[in-house]
């Protein structure tokens, strides 16, 4: 089963939208959404923050978010 993926984000004072169709591979959308995250900010020089995420036409922007902030 594949989930349909867009993220909306800032870098560098510039509003980017990058999305696609992932496999769930026994994840929550949620994941495959952090994880395709994780792989765009890895390869940007200067950082980013998440504006929107949207999963199969619904906004899971919190759910993703949450996923994001450092465990202590």
């Amino acid at each position: 089963m594949n989930v349909t993926i867009e993220l909306h984000y800032i870098s560098a004072e510039t509003k980017i939208m990058q999305g696609g169709s992932f496999p769930l591979r026994r994840r929550k959308p949620e994941q495959v959404a952090y994880e395709f995250w994780r792989e765009i900010r890895n390869r940007m020089p200067y950082g980013g923050e998440i504006e929107k995420v949207i999963i199969d036409g619904e906004d899971r922007t919190e759910q993703v978010k949450i996923l994001e902030v450092p465990l202590d």
